[in-house]
């Protein structure tokens, strides 16, 4: 007789969870620091959690195929056969039915017991991206075969959708998971350079850090390696408190609901003047250092706040002119903006009667543009929130509100 493999029986399943999130961390724990710092933490999060995912196979049962060959079927077991010496194998001709089931997802999911299971689990032999069942006989009846075939199959279906519960629980905490080590491993990489810095001595770059990574070979994985990531030793940049730019956006957003409130007195002034009313409420709060048309990088941006010689914040001000004119709007802005400028913001000013189809067009336009990572949320039903990444260095990202503001002719 045949062994038989069984499936769901070699591993259970607490204890891929387990060591999936402890390798999970080890790796971010081990991972060469100024690699860790040089890359988009949202890109590593990406990575880790693309990596580490547990993705339940799912059978693709229209495309199950049979095939059928002669074999020599061991009967020595068979106590209605008249057989001398049962001691030893005993050969008859036969048949054997090869049923080649392909599958979605990781292999190895297949050999993980999940929190429910029988004692007799399923079984059939794993070539490539399929199952192999295997009935075998010498007198074979089609209608019992495939009765057969169905309540394999049925049983590997349930054994798979038990995982995929399993597999949910782990596959939603993995991000969270892999953010918290990133974050903590970043902010113990800078406590260290902040303190070196400290004492007043150039940093001293070591001769076997890495300027590239690769990671090992990920089964069954599309992306295998990290995200790319500057090549230059890091040096932390001075940024704006994640405070003080909650605090800027709500100057300019009480501002703004003066205007919609007073329509009137703002129904004929132009860009340029609306921008004054912004820059007399921010200086008002930023000792003055709040300027208009200034030069920054290469362009003049309309609002650009600067702090003991570093510039803190930039801001458009536009009026509403359909989504190719928000396209060039924040290609203008990602031109003003520096490697060292991180926060940032447009804010649209609209006379269009229609405000909904403003913000309907909006997310659609900004998910478009080539610098554009993610979503982050809407802070109010017209102020947007985006990570891109910088122009010219894809691992350097920015904040990018956009606020919608709507002021009557």
């Amino acid at each position: 007789m045949r062994e038989r493999n069984y499936l769901f029986s070699k591993y259970d399943w607490f204890s891929v969870q387990e060591n999936q999130e402890k390798q999970l961390t080890a790796e971010i724990s081990q991972m060469d620091g100024n690699r860790m710092l040089n890359t988009s933490p949202d890109d590593l999060c990406d990575y880790f959690e693309e990596k580490y995912r547990v993705n339940v196979p799912i059978l693709r049962e229209s495309e199950i195929t049979a095939d059928q060959k002669e074999t020599q079927i061991d009967v020595s077991g068979d106590r209605l056969r008249a057989i001398r010496d049962r001691s030893r194998p005993f050969h008859i001709p036969g048949t054997e039915i090869e049923i080649t089931v392909p599958f979605d997802g990781d292999t190895e999911v297949f050999n993980i017991r999940p929190t429910s299971f029988t004692l007799s689990p399923p079984s059939a032999d794993i070539r490539g991206n399929s199952l192999i069942l295997r009935i075998q006989g010498t007198d074979l009846k089609a209608d019992k075969v495939r009765a057969e075939i169905d309540r394999t199959i049925s049983e590997i279906n349930s054994y798979l959708n038990t995982l995929k519960e399993n597999a949910m629980g782990l596959n939603d905490q993995l991000r969270n998971i892999a953010n918290g080590s990133i974050e903590r491993r970043r902010e113990k990489l800078l406590s260290n350079q902040n303190l070196v810095a400290s004492l007043g001595f150039p940093l001293k770059e070591r001769s076997d850090s890495l300027k590239t990574y690769a990671a090992p070979t990920v089964r069954r994985k599309i992306r295998e390696t990290l995200p790319p990531a500057s090549k230059a030793p890091f040096s932390p940049e001075p940024a704006l408190a994640s405070d003080d730019y909650e605090h800027i956006l709500g100057v300019i957003q009480n501002m703004a609901q003066v205007m919609e409130r007073s329509p009137s007195a703002f129904a004929t002034i132009d860009e340029e003047s609306l921008r004054s009313h912004f820059l007399v409420q921010l200086n008002g709060h930023y000792e003055g250092q709040a300027t208009g048309e200034t030069f920054n990088y290469e362009g003049k941006t309309d609002i650009l706040i600067r702090a003991q010689g570093k510039n803190i914040f930039i801001a458009e001000c536009k009026y509403w002119g359909g989504p190719k004119k928000l396209t060039e709007t924040i290609d203008q802005l990602l031109g003003y903006s520096s490697w060292r400028d991180t926060k940032v913001a447009v804010i649209i000013f609209n006379r269009n009667k229609n405000l909904s189809k403003v913000l309907e067009s909006i997310p659609q336009t900004v998910e478009l543009h080539p610098c554009y990572k993610r979503f982050i949320g809407k802070m109010s039903e017209t102020n947007f929130r985006y990570i891109f990444s910088n122009r010219d260095d894809p691992n350097r990202e920015m904040i990018l509100s956009l606020l919608v503001f709507d002021v009557p002719e």
